[in-house]
């Protein structure tokens, strides 16, 4: 494989990488675009499940058509490496933007209720994200917001859970059933877009530990701490809301978002 290609794609640039895959910024000469591609590892198709998953799966997430959904353009598998090609978001992540402290209170809302009709729509089709995060909030050059990386997470999930030797998801915004390993729902996406909210507005996260695994201990075990401890000038409505979205018991959640 040319270094500086994949399959038809004209690599341009490595973007991000992260334990389960790699992102880069490539044009698409067929269709005269700018993409993005995450590959996944080749260590996956070992998985004797995985290519049957992988194609049903992609198939799903290619399927989810919202404005406020990064648009899967194409997926396969490239010299024995699992792929998608989405599209190239130039406004960068919400990670980037929380870099500059706390958000005020009115663009964190103007995201959240940007992207909520997003989650219901995947939730309601029964696709759930798995694994909610800054990194996966994307703006376009419009300054809206779009959730990336939909339901990828359930195709790194092994055989093995957070007891074992995989965490599926990313330990900082996991909601307790998943770091269990139990069955989750669209609730669970409801838990991480409550940890969000909190470091969108804080500038930090709930829970901190030494250790990712630290971090999954205290989201199973820890009430969920007091925002106004934190930044005291919030309005105290927002404890309420960050309270009921980040509840251990996901019945005691918001039921949608």
């Amino acid at each position: 494989m040319d270094p500086q290609k994949f399959g038809r794609y004209e690599i341009k640039a490595e973007i991000g990488r992260g334990g389960m895959a790699t992102v880069y910024h490539a044009y698409d000469p067929r269709f005269e675009r700018e993409v993005a591609i995450k590959v996944l590892p080749r260590e996956m198709l070992h998985d004797v499940q995985f290519r049957t998953r992988f194609d049903r799966e992609a198939k799903t997430i290619a399927m989810l058509e919202h404005p406020a959904i990064v648009p899967v353009y194409d997926f396969g598998e490239e010299d024995g490496q699992p792929y998608f090609v989405m599209r190239y978001m130039t406004g960068g992540s919400l990670t980037d933007r929380m870099k500059n402290g706390p958000m005020l209170i009115q663009e964190a809302a103007r995201i959240l209720t940007h992207i909520a009709p997003a989650l219901d729509d995947a939730h309601n089709k029964g696709i759930v994200h798995r694994d909610l995060k800054p990194g996966n909030i994307l703006f376009d050059q419009f300054n809206e917001p779009y959730i990336s990386d939909f339901g990828i997470a359930k195709l790194s999930d092994s055989q093995t859970n957070v007891t074992g030797s995989a965490i599926v998801g990313t330990p900082a915004y996991m909601s307790p059933e998943q770091a269990q390993g139990d069955g989750i729902d669209g609730r669970s996406d409801i838990y991480g877009l409550g940890v969000i909210l909190f470091e969108l507005l804080t500038g930090q996260q709930p829970y901190h530990g030494d250790t990712p695994m630290s971090v999954v201990v205290k989201h199973i075990t820890e009430p969920v701490p007091h925002i106004l401890d934190v930044k005291p000038d919030l309005p105290p409505d927002v404890e309420i809301i960050i309270d009921k979205a980040m509840a251990k018991d996901r019945n005691e959640r918001f039921q949608n978002v």
